[in-house]
């Protein structure tokens, strides 16, 4: 790793410590560069903006995220279903970076929270495709098209549960919560309840 990506590196790992201890909003360029003791010329030679250096941020917790999902299929012997529940589990960003992924809910973030989304979405729809293909393979599920069930079904969780995207009402949100662990079982012709543990994930999201 060169000098420059170690550089860059250390930047977005202390920003994302700060963003998340004194919020996004209470931090400023000069506690980064003050808790790195850098120049002001240095931290905007990788990042133009705070706003630059929060996408910077985002993206790098999304990257990581992506590689430790990958990570845990490639090393996993476990069946298609169980496997499916490691990356549901792995998938969820918010638990250790709550302040940061509130910040891409407020308004002002609108385009950024969408783009960020789908690029979340198509990184991660591969890896459940491949599960999907060898659920295929042990019997469990039946379809023809592995990946573009996992980017439909992604999308759709996703999407259709982001308070940020839509303002669903509790009611909304149950009613989804209900419907979609039997919607996902008969879009892969899963075995019958295959799917109820992402009830639970749901509401703890």
């Amino acid at each position: 790793m060169t000098k420059s990506v170690n550089r860059r590196e250390e930047i977005l790992q202390v920003a994302r410590n700060l963003f998340l201890t004194k919020d996004y909003d209470q931090t400023t360029m000069a506690d980064i560069m003050d808790a790195l003791k850098i120049a002001k010329g240095t931290i905007y030679h990788y990042f133009k903006s705070k706003e630059a250096l929060f996408e910077a941020v985002i993206e790098d917790i999304v990257e990581k995220n992506v590689r430790q999902m990958e990570s845990l299929i490639k090393n996993s012997s476990e069946n298609a279903l169980t496997k499916i529940k490691l990356l549901v589990n792995a998938g969820n960003i918010s638990q250790e970076n709550e302040r940061i992924v509130e910040q891409l809910h407020k308004p002002a973030n609108d385009s950024l929270h969408s783009r960020l989304l789908a690029a979340t979405l198509m990184k991660q729809a591969p890896l459940y495709g491949e599960v999907i293909q060898q659920g295929c393979e042990e019997g469990v599920f039946k379809t023809q098209t592995p990946l573009e069930c996992a980017e439909f079904l992604l999308s759709a969780v996703q999407f259709l549960t982001d308070m940020g995207i839509y303002p669903w009402t509790e009611e909304d949100l149950n009613r989804r919560m209900q419907a979609f662990p039997k919607l996902i079982e008969q879009l892969l012709q899963a075995p019958s309840g295959s799917f109820q543990f992402l009830k639970c994930k749901l509401e703890e999201n």
